[in-house]
């Protein structure tokens, strides 16, 4: 059983800085790519960033530039950095981590969701 826990949410004005955090638990045999989605209201969730095992990142056009995904591999656990954060971008923010199996392809889990509201 692997659990995904999301921390750092919470309310920010627009142009401001947030940093959310991601651990990773459980029967974990290695990660491969860690990311972050949102889902904005009345949208479909989308992906922001993603980062591989070998650090390799790429971002939604939208972020780049803005937002910086990281990861600590001792820790399980991966980081998004966002910067001059817009109103349009309140959302739901979801880590998603591919979790690898003893045996067989790796597993994607997903965390909770952690609330950004951006306003002022």
């Amino acid at each position: 059983q692997v659990q995904l826990v999301e921390s750092g949410g919470g309310l920010v004005q627009p142009g401001g800085s947030l940093r959310l955090s991601c651990a990773a638990s459980g029967t974990i045999f290695g990660i491969a790519d860690m990311g972050w989605y949102r889902q904005i209201p009345g949208k479909e969730r989308e992906l922001v960033g993603a980062i591989r095992s070998d650090g390799s990142t790429k971002y939604a056009d939208s972020v780049k530039g803005r937002f910086t995904i990281s990861r600590d591999n001792a820790k399980s656990t991966v980081y998004l950095q966002m910067n001059s954060l817009k109103p349009g971008e309140t959302a739901v923010y979801y880590c998603n981590a591919a979790i690898r199996q003893l045996w067989g392809s790796p597993v994607q889990y997903w965390g909770q969701g952690t609330q950004v509201p951006v306003y002022s």
